[in-house]
């Protein structure tokens, strides 16, 4: 489901068709890539660890890293050589699907059940959702950009992700109609904390953001919102990721 709340349909343009095109590689070619791209995601987090405090991620979320295709929310002309590589890549409008470390870990961190109630800021193409799907009983994911939002629809819908609603509207507002949420991930960094996203947060969820200015390093930061409604944020990993567009 897409729900457009600005900008006209008039503004689509050859980013959301360009990634539609079919490739002669093969199922199990992918297979192969993705589980290669695991292992290397879990070399990273033992890496990463003395900056997370992490040695290991949770293994439902290793489990959705291993069956989401990524391939399929990546542009036909990088998808056979690049789909899981452990990187960023462009999909257009200057906007990235992150790097598959980042989304495991972002993942991982905002602590999602299976009852959980998930925002998401930045569809990009889709991926996140798509991962976050597995792991969440709803997903409401918000891109501001028209063509990656629709494509990003199309998408999760074709690989029948019937718990993500996908809206075409500012991220930093939130979806007030459906907070509060248990969690919510966002996936462009802002120099703040958007005060709406904090107040549409469940007591005892966790908002899970990179934070700094554009251009620059950023802080990969979890903001708890405790039981008593306390706010306490902490500092994860150094992350570049692009700047969270406001209309």
């Amino acid at each position: 489901m897409v729900i457009i709340d600005l900008m006209s349909r008039a503004s689509v343009t050859a980013v959301a068709l360009v990634l539609v095109v079919p490739t002669a590689y093969t199922q199990s070619n992918f297979d192969i890539q993705r589980a290669e791209m695991v292992e290397e995601i879990i070399r990273v987090v033992e890496q990463t660890s003395s900056y997370t405090g992490k040695l290991q991620l949770d293994n439902h979320v290793i489990e959705a890293i291993r069956t989401v295709p990524r391939h399929e929310f990546v542009p036909i002309e990088l998808r056979e050589i690049s789909s899981y590589l452990n990187r960023p890549l462009p999909i257009g409008n200057g906007q990235t699907i992150s790097q598959p470390y980042i989304v495991a870990l972002m993942s991982d961190l905002a602590n999602i059940s299976p009852d959980s109630i998930v925002l998401e800021i930045g569809t990009g193409s889709g991926y996140q959702a798509a991962v976050l799907a597995k792991l969440a009983k709803h997903v409401y994911t918000i891109e501001i950009i028209e063509p990656l939002g629709l494509y990003a629809s199309e998408i999760l819908d074709r690989l029948e992700y019937t718990n993500v609603s996908v809206k075409i509207s500012d991220g930093y507002l939130g979806w007030p109609e459906y907070a509060p949420f248990d969690a919510i991930i966002v996936t462009a960094a802002p120099e703040q904390i958007p005060e709406p996203l904090i107040q549409q947060l469940k007591l005892g969820g966790r908002l899970v953001i990179p934070v700094g200015p554009k251009d620059r390093v950023q802080s990969l930061q979890v903001l708890e919102k405790t039981s008593s409604g306390e706010i306490q944020t902490t500092d994860v990993l150094p992350v570049r990721f692009v700047p969270l567009t406001r209309k």
